[in-house]
This record gives structure tokens, sequence and C-alpha cells, in this order.
């Protein structure tokens, strides 16, 4: 298996996007890859693009050919991955294994969605189509409601009264806009209070606004090479050491979504394939839709033991300059989640990590770097780790 790098990345700033399309936003953030890889259109072999709603949003399908013709890509293998929210990690995955069989030595990885061109309510449900349509969309159940009950089962399981770990969520979202600050991308760049949490509408209990993400627009890209391409392109290159990724199906078909056992599975591959271990990562973008979500997710990837997330976040362990840095970017939280893209976006911000050019937010000595990205109810799950290149 060949040597993986990237040569670069591009990321579009995150939010509300009134006047581009979804291709638009792809091809602005397409480009800034690849100039930064010092490459033209005409030198990428392949093109993966990570989108779960565009066909319904904007009424695009065979998106990833649109999108190869937005940039000149003229005849390369186009490819549209859905893995709803995990679908640009998935998207990546699929570069890497081109480039580690040989099959191609350049490849562009990318995300796009448009999701705020619908109105909230249309959005909530459109959304919540990554549930089962059979034994669970008659239910009522929403990703909010779905992560509300998460904090119920994981307060129970781990005998965490539920003022305390309210207590942890909140420290969670006030570390997300802290860090967002700092990330001129992000579609949240200013801080939060205590206060500002604590009366903050609720909306699925004990879930407030402040603990979940927003609706965002927004595109990502990254140009994933062999080595011998990197070492002609890049003088900062980044190796791609480790992936994984595995699938739960629906709520129906888990014991104890408390815990999701496909993140364990996707993310030991990954480890194994790398040849590392959970204390060798120096930094981590996880998949933070909702606060709990981030605890949950930081014991699932082996970085604390489960049921001492909280503990480990109020301890300052997860901070910028802390012992495991957790979304110094913003997290979903802050930064936003335009759902294709959002796993490219922690490739995006692991990689510059790595380079040491992330400014206010840089995690000092950062070698190695985890992502983890979750689509629908906990249905598919993406790993990828980053390591400093030669």
């Amino acid at each position: 298996m060949r040597e993986v790098y990237v040569a670069g990345v591009g990321m579009t700033k995150f939010g509300r996007s009134e006047f581009k399309s979804q291709l638009e936003l792809f091809g602005e953030a397409a480009m800034d890859a690849i100039n930064e890889s010092n490459l033209k259109p005409k030198d990428i072999e392949a093109l993966f693009v990570g989108n779960a709603n565009g066909d319904i949003n904007e009424g695009i399908t065979v998106l990833a050919s649109h999108a190869a013709a937005e940039i000149g890509l003229n005849h390369v293998p186009a490819i549209k991955l859905e893995g709803a929210c995990s679908s640009g990690t998935v998207a990546i995955v699929n570069a890497f294994m081109w480039i580690a069989s040989g099959y191609a030595d350049i490849v562009l990885a990318s995300g796009c969605e448009r999701n705020t061109v619908t109105p909230t309510a249309d959005a909530t449900r459109l959304m919540n189509s990554g549930n089962h349509h059979r034994y669970e969309a008659g239910t009522g159940i929403t990703f909010p409601g779905l992560f509300a009950m998460m904090c119920h089962m994981y307060s129970h399981k781990y005998n965490i009264p539920l003022p305390q770990l309210k207590e942890y969520m909140c420290m969670v979202a006030m570390k997300a806009h802290k860090n967002g600050a700092k990330n001129p991308k992000a579609q949240f760049q200013k801080e939060i209070t205590r206060e500002q949490y604590v009366n903050s509408a609720m909306i699925a209990s004990p879930l407030q606004m402040f603990d979940c993400c927003p609706i965002s627009d927004g595109a990502s890209a990254m140009v994933v090479c062999s080595k011998e391409v990197a070492k002609k392109l890049t003088n900062k290159p980044v190796q791609i050491v480790g992936v994984g990724q595995a699938s739960s199906g629906g709520l129906s078909t888990q014991k104890d979504y408390s815990r999701p056992i496909a993140r364990e599975i996707s993310v030991q591959k990954a480890y194994k394939m790398a040849g590392l271990t959970p204390k060798d990562i120096n930094v981590v973008e996880l998949h933070d839709c909702f606060t709990i979500a981030e605890i949950v997710a930081s014991e699932g990837l082996g970085l604390f033991d489960f049921g001492t997330g909280g503990q480990a976040l109020a301890r300052g362990e997860t901070q910028i300059g802390g012992r495991m840095p957790i979304n110094p970017s913003g997290g979903l939280k802050s930064k936003g989640h335009p759902v294709g893209a959002t796993g490219i976006a922690q490739g995006y911000e692991i990689v510059n990590q790595l380079r040491g050019i992330c400014g206010q937010r840089q995690v000092e000595g950062a070698k190695i770097g985890l992502t983890d990205t979750l689509g629908g109810p906990f249905a598919s799950i993406a790993n990828i780790i980053y390591k400093r290149g030669w």
C-alpha cells in the first residue's frame, strides 16, 4: 500500500449563503485547495464529493459530475458519496483508497451543502430522513430528541446527576464558542457566557439552544496524493496514516446509543492502520453536533475512560493548551455544520494545525491529529488520523 499525503486544503466561510449555490461554494473551496497544492484542475485525476441533501435542497442530481464541470475537470471519474453528516470524511476515505492502491496519483476530495435554502421546519424534516423510515420516522423522533435521550441514558448509566452533566455540557458550549471566536471561517465568532447558556431556549429537555449546532452552508476540499507527488508540491506535508469507517443502521438496531459501537470499530481500524494509540494523538476534531455528543465521542475514541469525559473537560484537558485539545476550530457547535462539508472541514483544521499555521487557536507542537465524523443516528461513522510529514 502506497503512502498517502495531503497537498492542499480549502474551505469557505461557514454560515448562510444567500447568493452562492452549493456548486459555487464547492468551486471556491476546490480551487483554494488546488491552488494551494500548486496544481491546475487538469492535474486532478478523480473527484469525490460528499453531499447529503443537494438533490432535495437545490434539485441537483449527479452532483459530482456538475461539480467537476464547475472547475473544468473534463471527463474525470466524478462520484458523489452520501453518509449523512459523515459524507465528507467518507469522500476522503475513498480518495485515500484510490491513492493507496496506486489507481491514481492525485485525487480531489470535497464536500458541500446549502442547508439554509429551506425553512427550518423543512430542514428538520430533511435531517430526520436519516432515521429509519419504517421503524423510527413514525415515532416523531428528531435529532435534538435523540441526543436529549442520550443525555438521560448517559446520566443514568454513569450515575452522573443531570444537573452535573448539564454543567459539563455548558463547558463544551463555552469552549466551542471561545475557539470559534478565533476562527475566521466559523459561523459564530463570539464567545458566550454561562448565563447566556443557562437562559437559552429549551429545545428538547435537557438540550437548550446553546447545546445544538446550527444549520449551515459551506464547502471544503482536500487534494490527496502519493508521496512522490507530495514531494514535488509542498514543503509542509501532512500524511494520512490511518482511516476507518463503520455503520450501525438506525436506532432500532442499536442496544445502547450512549455508546455508539460503530465509532469504536471505526477508530480502532484507523489506530491499527496507523500503528498508533489514543495516547499518541495531539489534537482532535470530533463530531459535536450537540454538546453531549462531544463528551460521548471523546470516550468512544479512547481519549478518556467511559463516564469520565466530563471530568476531563472540567479539568481543562480539552482546552487549547490542555492534554487533549478538542475542536480548536470551534467544532460543529461554533464553526457550523454544512452536512456534506463537515468532515473535510475537520481535516482542513487538523492539516493546518499540523502545519502550525492556525494562529490564536494553534495547538503547540501538534504532530498527530484525529478526526471523527458521525452521520445520522450513529448510522455512519468515519475516522481519519493525520501525521505531520517528513
